[in-house]
C-alpha cells in the first residue's frame, strides 16, 4: 500500500494527436490493466438526443473496421481478460485486465474502435444496441423496486434543461428517434484521441508501454475538441419541493435530495464526510437512530455524488419498517438531519468518516484495474492523475470548521427536495 506522496509511479505523456497516456508499472503480478476514459457523458447530450453516451457504451462492442460485430469481447476473453465499460454523467470508460502478454491485443482493439468504429456502424448494429438498451432499462429501472428513484431525484434537484437534469439511461423516445446519421455525428464529435485518457497499469516498463501505445494509437487523427456545457454553479435548493409516487415496492420510503458544490472543492469534500457521518454504514447516525434504536425503518442511509459541472448532489433515505406510518418515518429522518446540522459531527465521527474513506481508497488502489480507473478519473475530471497519491491528504485536511461552513452554505432540511414512495394500492 502507498505510504506517502508519489507512492505509485505515474509517467504522463501526450501523443502528437492529443491522446493523454498514463503508465504506472507494478510488477507484483504478470497482469496489465488498460483503461480508456472518454471525456463524454450524459451531461454532453443535446435536448432530444438523451441516452447517446450510454448507447455508445454498447455500440463500441459492435465491431470496427478490422473486428467483426461482437468479436471484441470474445477476443479479449479468449486471452484471459475481464472486460467491461461504464457510462456516467461526466464520462464514459472502457477497460480490460488481462495477462501482460495480451497488452498488444488490448491496445489494438481499443485503437481500432476509436479510429474506425464508424466503418462498421450500420443501421442493423444501431438497432440491435438500441434494443439492448431498452431491455436494460426494463430490467434495471422499470421492473425493479425503486428503480426510478434516481431519475425522480434528478428531476427534483436540477432543472430539466440542466446537463444533469436527466440520468445516463436517457429517454427511450429519444433513442427511438435517433437516426444512423445522429449516431455517427455523436461519435465523430466525442470519440477522438484528444478527448481521451489512456491508462496502462501493471507489469510493464514505461518506455516499452509507450512504444506500444504509439504503435497502435499514434496514427489516429485528432479532431476538433468538443465543447462541454459551461460549469455554471447553481445555488442550493430553496424550499421543500415534494413529489409522491406509488409502485409495487416492499416498503414505503422517503428520499431527500440536496444540491451540492462541485467535486474537487474543499466544500464538497467537507459535505462528503458529513454525508458519511449521516448515513454511511451501520455506525452512521441514521442507521443507529432509525434502524437500531427507534426501529421505525428497515434501512436508512445517505450518500453524496461528486460531479464536475458546477454542482454535485446528495441524498438521504429511510425505508419504513412494516406497519410504520411513512409520515412518522419522514419526521424521524428529518429530526436526525436537523440534529446533525445543528451539532455538527463529533471529532470521533469525523475521524471515523475519514478512516472509512481511507480504507475504501486504499482497497481500491491495491488493485491494478481500479488503480488504472482512478488514474483516468482524476486525469479526465480534475486534470491531475497525481491526485491518486495526494487525495487522502486533501481529505485528511478537512476540518470541523470546513464542515460547518459547507453545511451552512449548502445544507439544511429546508433546502431539500422530498420524494415519497408509497405502496401501490
Amino acid at each position: 500500500m502507498p505510504s506517502g506522496p508519489a507512492a505509485y509511479p505515474i509517467s504522463q505523456h501526450v501523443l502528437d494527436n492529443g491522446l493523454r497516456v498514463l503508465v504506472s508499472p507494478d510488477h507484483g503480478a504478470p497482469v496489465v490493466a488498460v483503461n480508456l476514459w472518454y471525456d463524454v457523458g450524459s451531461r454532453d447530450e443535446e435536448a432530444g438526443r438523451t441516452g447517446f453516451a450510454h448507447l455508445f457504451e454498447h455500440v463500441m462492442f459492435q465491431g470496427s473496421a478490422n473486428v467483426a460485430s461482437g468479436a471484441h469481447i470474445g477476443l479479449l476473453q479468449a486471452a484471459g481478460a475481464s472486460v467491461n465499460a461504464t457510462t456516467w454523467f461526466d464520462r464514459t470508460n472502457y477497460f480490460e485486465t488481462l495477462p501482460v502478454g495480451g497488452l498488444d491485443l488490448a491496445l489494438w482493439l481499443e485503437a481500432d474502435r476509436m479510429g474506425s468504429l464508424l466503418d462498421a456502424l450500420t443501421e442493423d448494429n444501431l438497432n440491435t444496441q438500441r434494443e439492448v438498451v431498452k431491455e436494460e432499462k426494463r430490467q434495471r429501472y422499470d421492473n425493479v423496486p425503486y428503480g426510478d428513484v434516481m431519475q425522480r431525484l434528478n428531476s427534483l434537484t436540477f432543472p430539466a434543461d440542466h446537463p444533469y437534469g436527466h440520468t445516463t439511461i436517457g429517454s427511450m423516445a429519444d433513442l427511438d428517434a435517433a437516426s444512423l446519421a445522429d449516431a455517427h455525428a455523436f461519435f465523430a464529435r466525442h470519440y477522438m484521441p484528444n478527448n481521451a485518457v489512456l491508462s496502462v497499469v501493471g507489469d510493464v516498463e514505461v518506455d516499452d508501454a509507450l512504444a506500444r501505445v504509439e504503435r497502435y494509437f499514434g496514427g489516429l487523427a485528432r479532431g476538433d475538441a468538443p465543447p462541454h456545457p459551461p460549469r455554471d454553479v447553481l445555488g442550493p435548493l430553496t424550499g421543500t419541493e415534494r413529489e409522491e409516487t406509488s409502485a409495487d415496492v416492499p416498503a414505503e420510503a422517503v428520499y431527500l435530495a440536496w444540491r451540492l458544490p462541485a467535486r474537487g472543492t474543499r466544500a464538497f469534500d467537507a459535505l462528503d464526510l458529513f454525508f458519511g457521518v449521516l448515513g454511511h454504514g451501520q455506525t452512521s447516525r441514521l442507521h443507529k437512530a432509525l434502524v437500531r434504536d427507534a426501529e421505525v425503518a428497515e434501512s436508512a442511509g445517505a450518500a453524496s455524488t461528486g460531479l464536475i459541472g458546477g454542482n454535485s448532489f446528495g441524498y438521504a433515505y429511510a425505508r419504513a419498517r412494516g406497519g410504520e406510518d411513512l409520515a412518522a418515518v419522514e419526521e424521524a429522518l428529518v429530526a436526525q438531519i436537523d440534529r446533525l446540522e445543528a451539532e455538527g459531527p463529533t471529532d470521533t465521527e469525523l475521524k471515523r468518516a475519514k478512516a472509512q474513506y481511507e480504507r475504501h481508497w486504499l482497497h481500491e488502489l491495491s488493485r491494478v484495474d481500479s488503480r488504472a480507473d482512478a488514474l483516468g478519473e482524476y486525469a479526465t475530471l480534475e486534470g491531475d492523475p497525481e491526485l491518486v497519491n495526494t487525495r487522502m491528504a486533501e481529505v485528511d485536511a478537512v476540518t470541523p470548521d470546513d464542515v460547518a461552513s459547507a453545511v451552512e452554505e449548502w445544507f439544511g432540511s429546508d433546502r431539500r427536495a422530498t420524494l415519497l414512495y408509497r405502496k401501490a394500492a
